[in-house]
């Protein structure tokens, strides 16, 4: 029977209709015979049974061979006996009546890890070409190393389905794409060097449903709208991120044959201006998913969108909308509304009651006010409700209560952050799934409550800036046994925990900045096994760091317990995914530990670690951005192998330490550098000429060591951004060169305690920074860090923007920068105001000649400091233009002539030294100057005057007139009088015949001023 069977299986296919009418009459045959020839039937339809078609199966071998295959997927391809059936292969699905390969599907699967997958790699083999009743084409999330999209595609004319996305394709899309008519689903989404100039090939695909170019770059396929309208089986069209250009005419768009059918649209990520609204509006009535996020719409959010009947989801996140938000949005189909990250303000409106579908609502990140409407009692299906980052008010403990009690059985997720909310903590009993709970940075005030303890599903608990206060026991947390996010930080809470204690829950962040948890360390923390943030700052620990706790760092990325009394020495840190370690303001002392290698922020200043710090050249993959050593016993020469940060670091503080020798050359590497603090070290030598290269540098402050040399002249040259320069203290000769000038926007110039020699250059007036008001009150710098966010459960398939997975990604942090300026005779560090601090100090050097008058155009300076110097001739008669002035000091040098008239008009002026000069005559009478303490103009022999002892010449004179003899007196006045009478005779006569003669010569002028007069007596009499 076998070998009959496979005989029969060779016969044309004209068989089959033979056999169909033999089995009819086998109807009444015996039921073996009707076996016998059913096994017929099915063995003479073509290829049935006999597995695939032999050479579509060599084409995937073939197809094969081009592979990379690190993952074993294609592992059942083969020649072997029982793998010769490529039918049956993975990916591989045949016709079941052809035998012929109809669909191939090798998406690549996702690894453990995010966003990896088990992908091939290679290049897309021609031999597919012999598979040419496919259907289905899927080569996603595969690695073809940015090899183009072959053009013989085009060739697959069954092809219904092509899914190419993430593939790491790359060059112009081939418009032989064009020629797949019967195609319904295109995705080639994601491939990021992918390209085309034009969209009209798509214009030939009349079948087309599924359209996906995000991630593409079509800033070139001008009228992409066009296209799009002779689309008319289009349903979804996904267009993120694709540089569209933007739609110029569109009151010349043409809507024949438009799609009407669209339900999905998704634009976001292009910069589309509100152009593309009528374009847009055309085609609401059939929308059911809009996203329009990460554009550049600007101006009102238009009616039209509350007039979407059919519309569920609507995205507008991070535009430049403004004004209100329309009342008009009422849809009661609408799930999902995203207005975040626009500039909307006013209030909340009192129709959003009306969308009683609405289940994702993001109004973050705007500039809202007032309260919450009480129509929110109506919105019985919220599930993720994000308000942060506005300024709305209300009593939190009411809103929850009343305008949330309907979605207490709905609400996952709540974020109130950052806005102005007031009241004790609310109560949330009843609320049985919320998971992420979002209350921080508001005006909470009151007790922290147990009955917290009874949201059994909460795995954030974000509470941190408010004004609780209290203890917080066991109680509150033993059955919080979800919580993987807590942060209690920058409250007044006390944590009384027993160090027995065995918490329900595994935290991965742990933030507890400013609770009081010492003296003794938290011994309840050695049970959390799953850290990856830990901040206890400022938490009233002063102990000895237990050995435990280091076993706990091994999966950190954050750890901070600054500003604490800990002692002890700290270990190798084992911290493979570290990258901000804070130790800074403890007692740790001993050498610095080994650092992992991927550590972005270290500051370990504040401590007594001593030692080389050799072991930084142990962080080598480059990404330290913020390295502060300060205020250690550090010392020994610096590495030389700064330039493994060259891209990186924008944050370097080694001051007051014993470092000494000469700064190695790598140091100007640091190509990104923006602060470099060396102060108060044992540095000495000739600064590097590869500092120039370090060309963002604000702030240089190299003060207190032995540097030596002339200024260099590329300071002014290539470091065009110093805001701060202090090289004070130092062994500097030579003189100021005039490129110095070239300093726009410098702040703070400290060269005093040098030797520097010559004349101060003219051209100070080109510190302009010194001439101008400034608006802010620091000198900030933002560095590369690093953000956390929660991990939570996401039952809505759809994730805050500001969480968008858990783990870490990069962010922009702010340095507040510090520098230590001497003032009033002291030394005193400044931050929050140093960037209202305007100040030159030249003092304790050997610069000559003449103040430059250039200097009172620096209208708001605050301090000028040319003591002890051999300056002379004369103070600048405008000094009094410094208005802004509080501190002068000009003793100790070679001025003479008189004081400035001028001087007494600066009535800020606080301190005052003109002492040890050749300064002559009388100081300027002022309350301003009389007021100072007469050792500030001590030391100047011609100078005269209150509050010297020194009396001037006309003050002695006029002391002595009283008793003079009285004939000087009655001859003063007979010269007097005659002359005071004669002036009041003419002053009476001008007077007199001024007005009255003006009335005799004018009749037209006197008759109007009788009636004038008359009018008067009518009014009083």
């Amino acid at each position: 029977m076998l070998g009959l069977l496979l005989r029969i299986q060779k016969k044309s296919s004209s068989l089959f209709g033979s056999a169909v009418s033999y089995m009819l009459k086998m109807a009444q045959g015996s039921f073996q015979h009707f076996i016998s020839f059913t096994l017929l039937l099915l063995c003479s339809k073509p290829g049935l049974g006999s597995g695939c078609v032999e050479k579509e199966r060599q084409a995937l071998l073939d197809f094969k061979q081009g592979l990379v295959d690190d993952f074993g997927i294609l592992s059942s391809w083969g020649n072997e006996e029982d793998r010769r059936d490529c039918c049956k292969w993975r990916g591989v699905q045949c016709s079941n009546r052809t035998s012929h390969v109809i669909m191939l599907d090798l998406h690549a699967l996702p690894t453990d890890t995010v966003h990896k997958y088990q992908s091939l790699r290679g290049r897309i083999s021609s031999s597919l070409l012999e598979l040419q009743h496919l259907n289905h084409l899927d080569l996603s999330l595969n690695d073809f190393q940015g090899s183009y999209v072959p053009e013989f595609i085009g060739l697959f004319s069954k092809l219904r389905y092509l899914n190419l996305s993430e593939a790491r394709l790359a060059g112009m899309i081939p418009s032989h794409l064009g020629n797949l008519s019967n195609l319904h689903f295109l995705d080639l989404s994601r491939n990021y060097g992918m390209s085309s100039e034009t969209l009209e090939w798509l214009s030939r695909l009349s079948s087309l449903r599924h359209l996906d170019l995000s991630g593409l770059n079509l800033d070139k396929a001008i009228y992409w709208e066009h296209v799009i309208n002779r689309l008319p089986s289009l349903t979804d069209l996904l267009l993120h991120d694709s540089a569209l250009p933007q739609i110029i005419t569109p009151s010349a768009l043409s809507y024949t044959n438009s799609s009407k059918s669209l339900v999905v649209l998704d634009l976001s990520w292009n910069f589309l201006s509100s152009s593309v609204y009528p374009w847009l509006f055309n085609l609401s009535s059939s929308l059911v998913h809009l996203d329009l996020s990460i554009n550049q719409i600007q101006g009102l959010i238009p009616d039209t969108f509350g007039e979407m009947v059919s519309l569920e989801y609507l995205d507008l996140f991070f535009n430049q909308l403004e004004g209100e938000i329309p009342q008009s949005l009422t849809s009661t189909s609408l799930v999902h509304l995203d207005l975040s990250v626009n500039h909307l303000h006013g209030s909340i409106p009192d129709t959003f009651g009306h969308m009683t579908s609405l289940s994702y609502l993001d109004l973050s990140l705007n500039q809202l006010e007032g309260g919450i409407p009480k129509s929110f009692k109506n919105l019985c299906s919220l599930q993720m409700v994000m308000l942060l980052s506005n300024s709305l008010t209300a009593q939190l403990p009411e809103f929850v209560q009343n305008s949330l009690s309907c979605s207490k059985d709905t609400l996952e997720v709540l974020v109130l952050s950052w806005n102005q909310f007031t009241g004790s903590f609310p109560n949330f009993t009843g609320f049985s799934v919320l998971g992420h709970l979002y209350i921080d940075h508001n005006r909470l005030n009151g007790t922290f409550p147990e009955h917290i303890g009874q949201l059994s599903q909460l795995e954030v608990l974000e509470i941190s800036g408010n004004s609780l206060h209290g203890n917080i026991t066991e109680a509150h947390l033993s059955s919080l046994s979800k919580l993987y996010w807590l942060d209690l930080s920058s409250n007044s809470l006390a944590l009384e925990l027993s160090p027995e204690w065995t918490p329900p829950f595994q935290v991965g962040y742990l933030g507890l900045l400013s609770c009081k948890m010492g003296p003794n360390f938290p011994g309840w923390l050695q049970t959390q096994k799953d850290l990856f943030s830990l901040d206890i700052s400022n938490s009233s620990i002063s102990d000895v760091i237990p050995s435990w706790f280091w076993n706990l760092t091994s999966k950190l990325i954050k750890l901070r317990i600054a500003n604490n009394q800990i002692r002890g020495r700290v270990p190798s840190l084992r911290m493979e995914t570290a990258a901000v370690i804070d130790l800074s303001l403890n007692r740790f002392e001993g050498p610095i530990p080994s650092l992992p290698s991927g550590v972005r922020v270290l500051s370990l200043s504040k401590n007594l670690f001593s030692g080389s710090i050799s072991l930084l050249c142990t962080i080598v993959d480059g990404a330290l951005s913020y390295l502060d050593l300060s205020d250690n016993l550090l010392s020994g020469a610096l590495p030389d192998c700064w330039q493994q940060w060259r891209d990186q670091l924008q944050i370097l503080n080694l001051a007051n330490n014993n470092f000494s020798g000469k700064l190695p050359y790598s140091l100007g590497s640091l190509a990104a550098l923006q602060t470099l603090h060396l102060y108060n070290n044992g540095f000495l030598g000739e600064l590097p000429s590869s500092l120039m290269n370090c060309t963002k540098l604000r702030l240089v402050d190299m003060g207190k060591n032995r540097f030596s040399g002339e200024i260099p002249t590329w300071i002014g040259e290539r470091l065009s951004d110093l805001v701060v320069l202090s090289l004070r203290s130092n062994e500097f000769h030579g003189s100021i060169s005039s490129d110095i000038c070239l300093l726009k926007e410098l702040q703070i110039l400290d060269f005093s305690r040098n030797n520097i020699s010559g004349t101060i250059p003219r051209c100070l007036n080109n510190f302009t920074a010194m001439a101008q008001k400034m608006i802010y009150s620091v000198i900030a710098h933002d560095y590369l860090a690093l953000s956390i966010v929660p991990r939570g459960r996401n039952n809505l398939g759809i994730t805050p923007r500001w969480a968008y997975s858990s783990g870490s990604f990069d962010t922009i942090a702010r340095y507040v920068d510090s520098a230590l300026i001497p003032w009033k005779g002291g030394e005193f560090e400044y931050k929050n105001i140093l960037g209202l601090v305007r100040s030159i100090d030249l003092s304790s050097n050997k610069l000559s000649g003449e103040i430059p008058k250039e200097i009172t155009k620096l209208m708001e300076l605050i301090s000028l400091n040319l003591s002890r110097n051999h300056l002379n001739g004369q103070i600048p008669s405008m000094i009094g233009q410094l208005k802004s002035l509080d501190v002068l000091d000009l003793s100790k040098n070679q001025l003479d002539g008189k004081i400035p008239s001028s001087l007494s008009q600066i009535d800020r002026l606080s301190v005052l030294d003109l002492s040890s000069n050749n300064l002559s005559g009388q100081i300027p009478s002022g309350t301003q100057l009389q007021g100072f303490e007469a050792s500030s103009y001590m030391g100047n022999p011609e100078l005269c005057g209150s509050p010297l002892k020194t009396k001037c010449q006309e003050d002695e004179t006029a002391q002595t007139s009283p008793t003079s003899d009285g004939n000087e007196d009655d001859l003063q006045d007979d010269e007097f009088d005659p002359w005071f009478y004669v002036s009041i005779a003419l002053g009476f006569l001008v007077g007199f015949w001024g007005v009255w003669g003006t009335l005799v010569l004018k009749s037209s002028w006197s008759e109007a001023y009788f009636r004038f007069l008359n009018k008067i007596k009518d009014w009083f009499f």
